[in-house]
């Protein structure tokens, strides 16, 4: 059977919950709720097994804090013996107006500490990512404030249509491949 590790990126504690760094905490949230999965504490992160159309997929929230992500994923991906191909890192991105959602199969750490983590555990940049655009229109912001800020309103009411576009590729992803999934999503 085909594995593979979905991995959304965040900080644990109440602090961080609701922040614009966990986005990729919030969708495995959803995709576990709608699918009424468990995470269970294990080791580096939360857990949560699932399978789809004859793949399983290993969902991991790090608990190792942002900017240590990469120790969890390569953990993970070692003791499930899941090739860099099938592993997929969902994670907020600075760089794209907000609710702006894009597969990519390899890519830069674009500033981002998690995937510059990640980068470094894995020995390369080349392994799938969704990323989540968080944008600000507001000019000279503080970026750690921004980041780890709570979602505005506006945001919030938006967030539902994002979430459920961002599982729809999780799903496309693991049964179709990367090509199929960003042809299907990227730019609509």
């Amino acid at each position: 059977m085909k594995k593979f590790l979905i991995v959304g990126l965040g900080n644990i504690g109440a602090a961080y919950y609701n922040t614009r760094h966990n986005i990729g905490f919030k969708v495995l949230n959803s995709f576990a709720e709608e699918r009424e999965l468990i995470f269970e504490d294990a080791r580096y992160g939360a857990i949560c097994k699932t399978r789809f159309k004859g793949k399983s997929m290993l969902l991991l929230k790090p608990s190792t804090l942002m900017n240590l992500s990469g120790k969890a994923v390569r953990y993970w991906a070692i003791k499930e013996n899941i090739p860099l191909e099938n592993i997929l890192i969902i994670t907020d991105d600075l760089n794209l107006p907000f609710g702006t959602i894009r597969l990519k199969p390899k890519g830069s750490d674009g500033g981002h500490n998690g995937l510059k983590d990640i980068q470094a555990q894995l020995n390369t940049p080349n392994y799938p990512r969704i990323r989540f655009g968080i944008q600000s229109d507001q000019k000279g912001y503080n970026t750690v404030d921004f980041v780890l800020g709570k979602w505005t309103n506006h945001e919030l009411d938006q967030m539902k249509l994002r979430i459920e576009k961002t599982k729809a590729q999780i799903l496309a992803f693991v049964t179709q491949g990367i090509q199929a999934a960003m042809n299907q999503y990227n730019g609509t």
